[in-house]
């Protein structure tokens, strides 16, 4: 059988910010490249993790796929149609296929309004969803459904605790019954314990109603337990992309493997059999970033063909997923951790 047809596909999306100079005669003299020509695919029921440093351009990423930002190029197509490119009625029609869960569960919610408002508020937007009856029971059903008391509806958010409100926005993005989510570092604002029971939440739904998930963090403990495969980011760009276990087990880019390298291990003896990478420098700017691989400036692997040729992301010899690196190696995480 051949495979099914990709439910969102991203190619080559850039997005730049324009930087300026004076006041009255504004004048362009840069841009912060926060996205910088990104492409993957995700799959009916896939979760795609998406994981970088701070300011790599994991949020304005999904910021562009939800059509909240216009990309300065590229597209994001979602079953076959571009959201890039649709206004007015057609984007708001496309828009209930692809929601988001905010990272934030103490200021993505208004506080002035009950979870039944909250949660109900899509349904007066795209009112042909529920009938204006039946929103209340639905209401209630979403929060039956992400393990909340249907009771509770009345309430309001500050009478919740971190992790309730953020089950609270998980049921506000099933509202629309989407086919996609984008999570955008859903339990980086939650104790540990609270995200073991949201990511198991996460996990359920996902199995009930066959979600895609884009799911983007920092931390790669966390993003390993619900993710398929894994797209790492620096700079703007993707510099491996692979199934979790490439990733987390024999990762090429030099970049990954110093990433891995910070992951706490447990067992005492695993921390001693590890080799720790410790990078030189701070990333650069998004506004500057270096010729050739953006990542040179702190690779310990650099040569001169680092600096003049960026490396393209595909399968190099010796290794069995893509990676955007001149000297990619397949380092065994598996025997360095044993």
């Amino acid at each position: 059988m051949a495979p099914a047809e990709p439910i969102l596909q991203v190619r080559d999306l850039v997005k730049h910010f324009p930087l300026t100079q004076g006041i009255l005669f504004k004048r362009q003299i840069g841009a912060i490249k926060a996205v910088d020509g990104v492409s993957f695919d995700l799959h009916r029921g896939e979760t795609l993790g998406v994981v970088g440093e701070s300011g790599c351009g994991k949020s304005t990423l999904a910021k562009v796929m939800m059509a909240l930002e216009r990309p300065t190029s590229g597209s994001v197509m979602v079953n076959g149609k571009d959201i890039t490119k649709a206004k007015g009625a057609e984007l708001k029609r496309m828009r209930r296929n692809i929601q988001m869960v905010m990272q934030d569960p103490y200021t993505s919610l208004n506080p002035r309004m009950t979870v039944g408002d909250i949660i109900g508020e899509p349904f007066e937007i795209h009112s042909e969803v529920v009938p204006k009856g039946d929103r209340r029971k639905r209401v209630q059903e979403l929060l039956d459904v992400v393990g909340l008391n249907p009771d509770h509806i009345n309430r309001y958010p500050h009478q919740f605790s971190g992790g309730q409100r953020q089950r609270i926005g998980i049921a506000r993005g099933l509202a629309l019954q989407p086919e996609i989510i984008i999570c955008d570092e859903p339990v980086s604002a939650l104790d540990v314990s609270i995200q073991a029971q949201v990511m198991n939440l996460l996990d359920r739904l996902q199995k009930e109603f066959n979600l895609a998930y884009i799911f983007i963090a920092h931390d790669l403990s966390v993003v390993r337990h619900i993710s398929d495969r894994v797209a790492v980011m620096y700079l703007g760009k993707i510099v491996e992309l692979g199934g979790d276990n490439q990733i987390y087990e024999r990762p090429s880019h030099p970049y990954t493997q110093a990433l891995l390298s910070a992951v706490p291990v447990p067992n005492p003896e695993g921390r001693e059999a590890r080799q720790r990478i410790i990078l030189q420098g701070d990333p650069p700017s998004p506004a500057n970033p270096p010729s050739g691989c953006r990542f040179r400036t702190r690779c310990w692997k650099a040569q001169d063909i680092c600096a003049k040729e960026e490396p393209l992301l595909q399968i190099r010899p010796g290794t069995d997923h893509p990676s955007a690196c001149h000297f990619a190696e397949a380092l065994d995480v598996v025997h360095s951790q044993s």
